[in-house]
This record gives structure tokens, C-alpha cells and sequence, in this order.
């Protein structure tokens, strides 16, 4: 096959395409009935972002959906967006928008390859099996030429795998590595054999803390799947309204996704709620993957003493290991979570500028950028919670 025989569509609504054809490229692993290794790409996701308006008119996320087809099905996709600012996407480049105007130019509208309002590392080329290097390379020639053919100034991929990075970079585009912190499963039996693995001043911190947290006045407790009934949700929205009007000023997420979330996604989320006096005063939203638990939202309506803590990380770490996850992603930033046992790890995305001059002085500060995230990650990972040998401080 060559890439002339690759036919490349854009499409504003996934229904046009079809759960059958978005997720043979986007999870072919769960055709069985397995989880996907990335709930976030997944059609039913997707979907629930779109059909509750989460995205769409008004939002600054169009969707524009990409696929490749040859051999008479689709043998890529990506979840290809128009947006009209940089919000929802925690890679960010408001000062290039910031540059690029002031010199003249107009920086938005521009393409967006993502998960709206998701900082999870996934697969942004989404191929079918067999396909994947004429699949990845007809994906990037697609979006590069819409941008081009509309006098866009740039399109990003955010949050792509390294091996895309790579790869994406080897076809012209720029990368870009920036960092998260993540919490890894040594192949851990309990919570306790993680702490053995623990300084003894940081493991006595966190005794301390998860002590204080469950001694808050009630109850904690995970649930997932049918566990999880209608009314938790609106414990859930009133305490992502909180987080989100604190944040980042408006929530990204419609009330209907909830909904949504509830009646396709349940299967795939876990939330960890505390109950206290009848009524749940803080939780936190977790998506499950085939081997890494992804926090996503937390909210209280009652402040206690490192509730936080206890609710998305250390819970998070109790469900990784009960499940044999290998790890737990809870987000973006955060150095208060090295302390607690997530490390820094890199993340990538990629960029195509259409204007050459400015697209080589982002590429001179996308050079200096990447050492200096390089050296932060070495620095920050010796200043974890980790014993440095194996006979340090042991109890």
C-alpha cells in the first residue's frame, strides 16, 4: 500500500464514523471485552464529551475528527479539534500566542490533536493494527496539510506517547517534553510494602497523615461500576464546580457528562467519596485503564487535615495495588506529590508552525526547554521519599 491509496476525512460528529471503526484503531486490546489500555480515546469517552456539549459550539474544542481509510475501512483516527483558545489542554502556550500576535500575527483559531481537558500520556495516532506506519505517517500529512490549506497558524499533538514524539519528529514536527508525577506498583503486596520501600522519616509522614485523614469524623469508601449510583454524581458536579471556578475560573465539563458518565462510563471510573453526618463532603474521580488508575477530579464541601491526600493519592495507590495496576497517574503538577511517593516523568507532545521564522525560535526554545525539564526530573527524583540503599533507614 502506498499513501496515495490512504483517503483522509475530517468529520465534526464520531457518529459519522462509528464505535466499531473509532475503536478498532483507538483499543483494538478490548475488542474481547477487556479494558482499554486508554480510557480516554476510547469512542464511549469521546462521545460523552460531545453529546453533552462538553465540546462543540461555544466551547473552543470543535471536533473535527481525522480518519484514514484504505483497503475499504479505517485504518487511523485522531481526535482532531478547532480551537479558538488554549484552555483545557495543560500544555501550555500562551506565551508563543502571546509573541506571535504581538508581532502581527493571529495565533488562533489552531488544531489541536487531544483529549479535551485530559493531561493522560495516550496514543494521539490512533492505528489499527498492521497499519500503523502508513496509518501515523497519513494522520500527520493530514492534519499538517488542513492547517496549511486553512491558514492556520499550528497544529499540536498533546500528550502523545515518546514513541510518537519520535516519530512525529522524525516526519518534521517539533517536540516538546514537559513533566508529570507518577506513582509506580514495585510489584507492591500492600500499602505497607510500599512504605518499607520509604525513608523512615517519609514513611512516618505519611502514617502520620493517612492517620489524620481517616480520623476526619466519618467514612471512606471506593466505588466502581454498579456501585456507583445516580446520586453520587451530584456530590461529584457540586464539588467539581468548586475545584473548577478555584482553578481555572469556568468548569470544562458540562453537567450532562455526569450523566453520560454514569449511564457509558461507570465501568470505567472510580470514585472515592467520605461520607460524614449522611453526606459525602469530599471525593475524588478516578478513570481505570488496563494498568494505570488516572485521576482526574477532586472537591470538598468540608476542609479537613490532608483528606486530600488520603482520597487522591493514597486511595488511588490502595486500588492500584488491590487491582495489580502498574501505576497511578494522578494529573498535572504538583511537587507536594513527590513527598508522597510519585516521581517526576517526562511527558511529549508535538507542534507545527506555519510561519518559518517563528517556528525556528520556538524550535531554539523547545531545545533549551528539554534539558532544562531533563535536569529537573534527575534533580527532583533524588529529592524523593525513596530509600537511597537498601539498608537505610530500616525499622
Amino acid at each position: 500500500m502506498t499513501q496515495s491509496e490512504v483517503v483522509i476525512s475530517l468529520h465534526d460528529a464520531l457518529a459519522q464514523i462509528g464505535p466499531e471503526a473509532w475503536d478498532a484503531c483507538a483499543c483494538p486490546e478490548a475488542a474481547g471485552g477487556g479494558r482499554p489500555n486508554d480510557p480516554f480515546t476510547t469512542y464511549r469517552f469521546l462521545k460523552a464529551l460531545e453529546d453533552s456539549r462538553s465540546v462543540g459550539v461555544g466551547s473552543g474544542w470543535q471536533p473535527h475528527y481525522m480518519t484514514a481509510e484504505a483497503e475499504g475501512q479505517v485504518i487511523a483516527c485522531a481526535p482532531l479539534y478547532l480551537k479558538s483558545h488554549s484552555q483545557g489542554e495543560y500544555i501550555f502556550d500562551h506565551n508563543w500566542a502571546d509573541a506571535y500576535e504581538r508581532a502581527g500575527g493571529r495565533y488562533y483559531p489552531k488544531l489541536q490533536v487531544a483529549v479535551p481537558f485530559t493531561p493522560v500520556t495516550g496514543r494521539r495516532f490512533l492505528v489499527r493494527p498492521g497499519f500503523e506506519e502508513i496509518g501515523r505517517a497519513a494522520l500527520v500529512q493530514g492534519a499538517v496539510e488542513t492547517a496549511g490549506r486553512n491558514a492556520l497558524s499550528s497544529l499540536h499533538l498533546t500528550f502523545c506517547t515518546e514513541d510518537e514524539a519520535r516519530a512525529g519528529a522524525a516526519m518534521g514536527l517539533m517536540a516538546r517534553k514537559t513533566q508529570q508525577y507518577h506513582w509506580v506498583n514495585r510489584g507492591y503486596a500492600d500499602f505497607d510494602a510500599f512504605l518499607a520501600d520509604l525513608s523512615s522519616r517519609k514513611r512516618k509522614t505519611i502514617r502520620k497523615e493517612r492517620a489524620r485523614a481517616q480520623g476526619f469524623g466519618g467514612e471512606i469508601e471506593q466505588l466502581t461500576g454498579d456501585q456507583i449510583k445516580p446520586h453520587h454524581w451530584d456530590a461529584i458536579w457540586a464539588f467539581y464546580q468548586d475545584t473548577g471556578a478555584r482553578k481555572w475560573g469556568t468548569p470544562y465539563l458540562t453537567r450532562a457528562f455526569f450523566d453520560l458518565a454514569h449511564d457509558r462510563l461507570r465501568d470505567d471510573i472510580l470514585l472515592v467519596l467520605a461520607h460524614r453526618e449522611g453526606r459525602v463532603v469530599a471525593g475524588a474521580m478516578n478513570l481505570i485503564g488496563a494498568s494505570a488508575l488516572y485521576g482526574r477530579y477532586w472537591g470538598c464541601t468540608e476542609d479537613h487535615p490532608c483528606l486530600h491526600f488520603e482520597l487522591c493519592y493514597y486511595q488511588a495507590m490502595d486500588f492500584a495495588i488491590a487491582q495489580g495496576l502498574d501505576r497511578v497517574e494522578a494529573g498535572a503538577q504538583g511537587e507536594h506529590k513527590l513527598a508522597r511517593g510519585y516521581l517526576p516523568v517526562g511527558t511529549h507532545s508535538l507542534h507545527w508552525l506555519r510561519d518559518e521564522g517563528f517556528a525556528e525560535a520556538v524550535a531554539h526554545y523547545l531545545e533549551a526547554e528539554r534539558a532544562a525539564v531533563d535536569e529537573d526530573i534527575e534533580v527532583l527524583t533524588g529529592y524523593g521519599p525513596f530509600r537511597k540503599t537498601d539498608m537505610e533507614d530500616h525499622e
